[in-house]
């Protein structure tokens, strides 16, 4: 009987080899995953045929088979914080992520994800993140529920028929003139997964206002025009004003578990846009708010 996966699951296509069993071929191409752990999650129906059909340990090997499997991580630790969902239809649905979240699986964080935790919640493994903002950074996140409208959706962000919005608190910037308009050329940098400025033509942009002043800190409205990595990070500290608590820019902190009384104050505020399937304006707003 075929096996509904409840999460996505990896592929492989068995690459050649003079393995006798699937179960051979798994252990060899994943040395950092055990023969007993692979074993454990064959009894668990965790190791898919192309069909769907769990494999045993002693199904036999074939070149090119496809195989699928679901990551699964060791002692995953649970995050302490709670989605909440703002609105659920046949094509969509809008999660407001919290601090320190991941949106879908990647490194460590398999269950922990808010992919995860949504297909759970609602029992749709069609489930899609029409796009991704920081682990680390909390707010709207919008989800293609049906395959049948998905590319449509997915349209709006590719085509920048989207407006978003984002919130973030950083130190005082009063010899700018605002709003400001921020253009530059975003490249990655050392270590891979941080980003930086380079000279030369413009690939990203970012247009800033100020919504409230205080001696602290200013509260800053951030609408990206478009979607590098690390984008809105880059821009403030690039002016002088990295976002509070933020441990990339301008200097890479040393590495430490989460802080949870330190989050990233950023915060994906609003999503606004006319639908492509009914030409309706379409507007949600996050619920949380940064302190």
């Amino acid at each position: 009987m075929a096996v509904m996966p409840s999460i996505a699951a990896s592929t492989l296509h068995l690459p050649p080899g003079r393995w006798i069993t699937v179960l051979d071929g798994l252990c060899a191409h994943f040395p950092a995953i055990s023969h007993e752990q692979w074993l454990d999650r064959m009894a668990r129906g965790r190791v898919l045929g192309p069909d769907g059909v769990p494999l045993g340990p002693l199904t036999p090997y074939r070149v090119g088979m496809r195989v699928q499997y679901f990551r699964e991580v060791a002692d995953e630790m649970p995050i302490p914080f709670r989605e909440n969902v703002l609105h659920i239809d046949e094509h969509l649905v809008v999660a407001d992520k919290p601090h320190f979240l991941p949106v879908t699986p990647a490194g460590g964080f398999v269950e922990e994800t808010l992919l995860t935790r949504l297909i759970r919640r609602l029992d749709n493994p069609h489930l899609v993140p029409l796009h991704r903002i920081d682990r680390v950074t909390a707010g709207l996140v919008l989800f293609s529920a049906n395959p049948r409208s998905r590319s449509a959706y997915q349209g709006l962000f590719r085509e920048r028929r989207i407006s978003k919005q984002y919130h973030a608190l950083a130190p005082a910037l009063p010899r700018q003139s605002f709003p400001l308009l921020r253009q530059s050329r975003i490249v990655a940098g050392e270590p891979f997964f941080r980003m930086q400025e380079i000279a030369g033509a413009a690939n990203s942009e970012t247009l800033i206002h100020v919504l409230e002043r205080s001696e602290a800190y200013w509260r800053y409205g951030l609408q990206p025009v478009t979607g590098k990595k690390h984008q809105l990070r880059v821009h403030m500290a690039a002016l002088g004003a990295p976002i509070l608590h933020d441990t990339f820019y301008p200097t890479l902190a040393e590495p430490a578990e989460d802080d949870y009384s330190r989050p990233l104050q950023l915060l994906a505020q609003v999503l606004r846009f006319v639908d492509p399937l009914s030409g309706e304006p379409r507007y949600f707003e996050s619920q949380l708010r940064l302190v």
